[in-house]
């Protein structure tokens, strides 16, 4: 199977597992859009601020945890299993000491709340989310360690059905504490019940995953089951080195997104329950790309580890080819059909004014998202992590963060297809294509110099 469709038959298996999985996980913010959405318009508000603020917290104090994949992938085609296992716990650690830190922040939100320029009621929900989502930090933490192994040992199904069982637990508990159930005695907390709800949730995935480990007998081959190994400094450098620069991409290229939404809150609470909607189509369009991108990253660690660097090669170029075209059939399906989408949303007329004009950008948007994304994960599985944070920081922050803010605040002779938080779209959707070219540049140019050098061998 060593032609494209011989390589999609290869990542398909791995794919769709994650896929699932990662909508079953954005689905807890789809679920939360929508119940707020329908509840009050400043709580949707101060959802959009607050998750914002979460994701922000989380992807920057990831820290070297993503690493367990690319790494953990290598140790296991190479058949150094307990290697690999060992770092599991190692990504543990990190999860614990990260948590720490962003449960704190969480704590003492002032600093975005004063860059989206919130006013006082939708702050002080704002406030009261973010509260709670701090206890529901640590385990999402924990949980992506545990995440990371399983994809990395080609065992992604257990993490499918464990983010499926929280989307069960989690709809119903947020329904139940957003609108609140006067019948039985239970208020309605706002958007503060999408915070309980997740924080519930996501203790429990976590418990549940950690009762897996210690009992499945698939993972007593990596010595998962003979107690928890200390903190070691070798494997924990070894995941900060490549988790770093992993984690500051993901932290950039999310912010990308964040600082758009604290921007354009200063525009009022319409716009940005607007954006918070297309943010959460566009990101349910990516769940997509991501699981392309985890498969691709995935088989080419093990054909490294495992010594075939030909089939690695072929492998990351085809997940590539692969990712684009997918996305390009999904944002124009998306595009045609924007309009129904977003009355699943809302019926809030002014909303979806809000949001229309946003999806428009979404076929060119989705399409450079997948392509830059799924090169920038087949770097990382050859353990390429710095050229992707360079092109980020230039491309995402300079040009899509740096440009939508000069269209809306500074130039004010744009056009009007291009102000408001159309233009911070525009902006970004220019940024990701850069990107997109840039990084699936150097991965061809990569590849032909790994070939050239095995030919030369």
């Amino acid at each position: 199977m060593s032609g494209w469709s011989g390589s999609v038959r290869r990542l398909l298996p791995i794919a769709w597992p994650v896929f699932i999985g990662q909508v079953a996980v954005l689905a807890f913010s789809t679920v939360d859009t929508i119940v707020v959405a329908r509840h009050d318009a400043l709580d949707l508000a101060a959802l959009a601020i607050g998750a914002a603020s979460y994701i922000t917290i989380f992807v920057g104090l990831m820290g070297g945890v993503p690493a367990v994949g690319p790494i953990g992938g290598q140790l296991f085609r190479a058949n150094r299993l307990h290697e690999c296992g060992a770092q599991l716990h190692q990504a543990t650690w990190l999860a614990i000491g990260c948590s720490v830190l962003g449960s704190t922040a969480l704590l003492f939100p002032q600093p975005f709340l004063a860059l989206a320029h919130a006013d006082a009621s939708v702050a002080a929900k704002a406030r009261s989310y973010l509260a709670l989502l701090a206890l529901a930090l640590p385990p999402a933490l924990l949980f992506t360690a545990f995440r990371g192994f399983n994809t990395a040992v080609s065992r992604p199904k257990i993490v499918m059905l464990l983010q499926l069982g929280g989307l069960l637990l989690k709809v119903p508990l947020t329904v139940a504490l957003v609108t609140g159930l006067p019948a039985l005695g239970l208020p309605s907390l706002g958007v503060a019940g999408c915070g309980l709800a997740t924080a519930i949730v996501m203790w429990t995935q976590a418990a549940v995953g950690w009762w897996i480990v210690r009992h499945d007998p698939f993972y007593q081959r990596f010595g998962l089951q003979r107690g928890f190994a200390r903190p070691a400094r070798a494997p924990l450098l070894a995941l900060l080195r490549l988790g770093v620069p992993m984690g500051g991409s993901i932290l950039i290229e999310v912010t990308g997104f964040t600082f758009m939404t604290f921007f354009i809150s200063r525009l009022g609470a319409g716009p940005v329950a607007g954006h918070q909607i297309a943010v959460n189509v566009v990101s349910l369009m990516f769940m997509m790309s991501l699981a392309i991108a985890n498969a691709s990253s995935t088989l080419v660690a093990q054909r490294v580890g495992a010594g075939d660097l030909a089939d690695a090669r072929r492998l990351g170029w085809h997940g590539v080819e692969f990712g684009t075209l997918v996305a390009a059939l999904l944002g124009a399906a998306v595009f045609l059909l924007r309009e129904p989408i977003l009355r699943i949303y809302t019926g809030d007329a002014a909303v979806i004014a809000a949001a229309m004009p946003l999806l428009a950008w979404v076929a060119l948007f989705h399409v450079a998202d997948a392509a830059q994304t799924v090169a920038a994960f087949v770097l990382r599985a050859w353990r390429i992590a710095v050229v992707p944070l360079v092109v980020y920081v230039l491309a995402l922050w300079g040009i899509g963060l740096g440009g939508g803010y000069a269209l809306v605040f500074v130039w004010h002779d744009t056009p009007a297809a291009l102000q408001g938080a159309s233009g911070y779209w525009a902006a970004s959707t220019a940024g990701l294509t850069v990107a997109a070219f840039a990084l699936a540049g150097y991965l061809a140019a990569m590849l032909r110099r790994q070939r050239r050098l095995h030919a030369a061998a």
